[in-house]
């Protein structure tokens, strides 16, 4: 059996896969088994930051595996601290949980808000809110905490103690009791939920109000953290000081770790055997971050927007398209004709989108040449025009 008999023969049909199958790729493009080359406009959902194959990346992960590939959360490993340390002093936040997912750093994150707010207020403060049309994972919790319920339906009955406002709605934040609510958790972006960036108006008034009502902040920077918006981190650009971060995808360049980073008020909120994690602060994982992070630099994050601006520049009002909405390297575009039509397309042309809701979702790696990064959008403009329908 070839690979796309094996994986329908013994694979849990939970993707509905593309045609493809990858075998190799360096940088911004890769191969199938044909030898035909895609430009990668996704990077494996925001996770590759400097794309296939990097060197840098590649020599570190290297280096530790053959020093340790893995031991107990029992033992000090060098990489795990350095990590948090890189972490802490990039943010100013406090301290820092290792996991393996998004979905388990926001679990880490709900666990850390709810302790806090028993600890602080009583047993019976315990809601955290979420945005509706957010998403924070799939674990019966951060599905709780995800403001879609379509994605509910299947697994009722879900983790209580989760409320949703709508995004920009500031007379229900004030409505909120703050007696019983432990925490706000926000997507500066919500990506899954179609790249929409939450403004600055509202952005503020939840920091404004979390602080005035001695509730904790909470922002899932799975998706939008890394250098992905231009900033190290998406509130980065709204000048607020969450009081909980949770990233994931691109923080180790391609292999699985999650972080939940905790200020000033959390950072004693866990004692020993609060919380853990077998696979968390892997040696080779985040030896593999560190080599993502000392490159995230200001020049790097420069080049993030500027690169934004010109796909910004290039798409809008171009034929085809309806908006475009994202920040940094992390795009939507609502287009005339359905979103799946023109990824279509473009993987037909050699160019990899996503989707995200009704829109063509780009999340290319952060350092994608401009040559590259021009061509492909030469391709998706192509792709987004009515008669390719």
């Amino acid at each position: 059996m070839n690979v796309k008999e094996l994986d329908k023969a013994y694979i849990a049909p939970t993707y509905n896969r593309f045609p493809v199958e990858i075998v190799s790729g360096k940088g911004s493009v890769v191969k199938d088994e044909t030898g035909k080359e895609y430009i990668d406009m996704g990077s494996g959902i925001g996770v590759t930051s400097f794309g296939i194959a990097d060197d840098t990346w590649q020599q570190a992960i290297c280096d530790q595996i053959g020093k340790v590939q893995h031991m107990s959360n029992l033992y000090y490993t060098a990489p795990c601290a350095e990590l948090a340390q890189m972490l802490c002093e990039k943010t100013g936040l406090k301290k820092v949980f290792f996991s393996n997912s998004g979905a388990e750093a926001n679990e880490c994150a709900i666990k850390a808000a709810r302790k806090y707010a028993a600890d602080k207020k009583g047993k019976d403060c315990f809601t955290v809110v979420t945005l509706e049309n957010s998403f924070h994972g799939r674990t019966l919790t951060t599905l709780a905490a995800t403001g879609q319920k379509h994605y509910h339906e299947l697994f009722t009955p879900l983790t209580p103690g989760f409320a949703h406002i709508a995004p920009e709605d500031t007379a229900a934040l004030s409505a909120l009791d703050a007696k019983t609510t432990a925490a706000v958790m926000i997507e500066c972006i919500q990506g899954e939920g179609g790249v929409v960036p939450l403004s600055q108006d509202f952005v503020k008034a939840v920091a404004d109000w979390c602080k005035e009502n001695d509730v904790l902040l909470i922002v899932d920077e799975v998706q939008t953290g890394n250098g992905r918006t231009g900033e190290l981190y998406a509130y980065q650009n709204y000048g607020v000081t969450p009081d909980i971060v949770s990233t994931a995808k691109g923080l180790a360049g391609g292999l699985p770790l999650g972080a939940t980073l905790l200020g000033e008020k959390t950072e004693a909120v866990f004692g020993f055997g609060d919380h853990g994690s077998t696979f968390g602060g892997n040696p080779v994982c985040c030896a593999a971050a560190c080599s993502i992070l000392r490159r995230i630099d200001r020049g790097l994050l420069d080049e993030v927007k500027a690169k934004s601006k010109y796909l910004f520049d290039r798409f809008t009002g171009a034929e085809g398209v309806e908006s475009v909405s994202g920040l940094g390297l992390m795009i939507g575009i609502k287009t005339k004709k359905p979103a799946s039509d023109v990824v279509k397309t473009c993987m037909e042309q050699g160019v990899l989108c996503l989707t995200a809701k009704d829109k063509v979702r780009l999340l290319p790696a952060l350092n994608i040449p401009t040559e590259v990064l021009e061509k492909a959008a030469d391709i998706i403009c192509a792709a987004c025009k009515e008669e390719n329908a």
